[in-house]
């Protein structure tokens, strides 16, 4: 029963993380950390290893579950696919009726993080600040030479789920603004919400089976070499993504979107005013996020 209780809060843990990382802007890896469960979420995914393979070949299922921490990175992924599904529909819907409020609330969270990772970052010289601008540079031109529009080919699918997911699993960095980056956020969340109702299902289900494949084999290929970097060069990683994140904030600036500043100017012009409050709320969520984050971390401390 005690077990039952632990895995059912788990998958609750779960669920906050799948709600973050639903929205572009707010990491599932913070929301990991603040839940306490950060370290045995990454721990769990590392032990999927060439030992544990070998356990599974050899038909050893019971030695093979426990070495990956089966039970718990099950109610982890259960949580997570719980919200996702919740959340999905909602996003799309908000994205169509409310373009500029939504994109101004992403714009607020991404502006935050990027602020939060530079913050944590000491020892300031000349060095750190062209890692900035070089990881800048980059997120602009990431987002300007790519099309508005990319590929929904299968193999572009499978790309954006091996590289989104690498990013759940880093704090400050989400995986639905990877989604954003590459074009194929909107696309995903029709795509979940199109399975729950029950439209187009054949199609849906294909594509969400080929973007989890994606997500597999990046969070065991991709994410082993993110950790490599971030131990040897963690500062040197972290500003530059900090950059990238600041740069890619041309992709979501709530007029940059010809759909959206067009639906925006039907319904009585820029929406300005509207666009400030929901990216001063965007901004303030991150931060309250943050500060538990650190509030939690100093009472583990002491």
């Amino acid at each position: 029963m005690n077990n039952l209780k632990k895995y059912l809060m788990v998958t609750l843990k779960g669920a906050c993380m799948g709600a973050a990382d639903v929205i572009p802007g707010v990491s599932g890896g913070t929301i990991a950390f603040i839940m306490g469960i950060y370290d045995e979420f990454v721990g769990s995914i590392a032990s999927i290893n060439a030992e544990a393979m070998k356990l599974l070949f050899k038909g050893q299922f019971k030695a093979f579950w426990k070495h990956i921490n089966g039970t718990f990175l099950v109610s982890i992924v259960l949580g997570i696919g719980i919200s996702v599904v919740l959340l999905a529909g909602l996003m799309q819907t908000l994205l169509t009726a409310y373009p500029i409020q939504t994109w101004a609330f992403f714009f607020g969270l991404i502006v935050a993080s990027s602020i939060f990772i530079l913050r944590g970052i000491s020892g300031w010289k000349l060095r750190e600040i062209l890692f900035v601008i070089l990881g800048g540079v980059l997120g602009v031109t990431v987002c300007t030479l790519s099309p508005t529009q990319t590929p929904d080919a299968l193999w572009f699918i499978f790309l954006s789920g091996a590289i989104a997911i690498c990013a759940m699993i880093l704090p400050g960095i989400s995986g639905s603004f990877i989604l954003l980056i590459l074009g194929k956020y909107q696309y995903i969340m029709a795509a979940i919400s199109g399975l729950v109702a029950g439209e187009n299902f054949g199609q849906n289900l294909l594509i969400l089976c080929v973007f989890l494949v994606g997500a597999v084999v990046g969070i065991l290929g991709f994410s082993k070499f993110l950790h490599w970097l971030l131990a040897r060069w963690n500062k040197e990683t972290l500003i530059v993504l900090a950059g990238f994140i600041i740069g890619s904030l041309v992709k979501v600036w709530p007029w940059s979107n010809a759909e959206a500043l067009a639906q925006a100017e039907r319904a009585g012009g820029l929406q300005i005013g509207w666009a400030i409050l929901f990216a001063l709320i965007g901004f303030c969520l991150v931060t309250g996020i943050e500060i538990a984050g650190k509030f939690i971390g100093k009472k583990k401390e002491n």
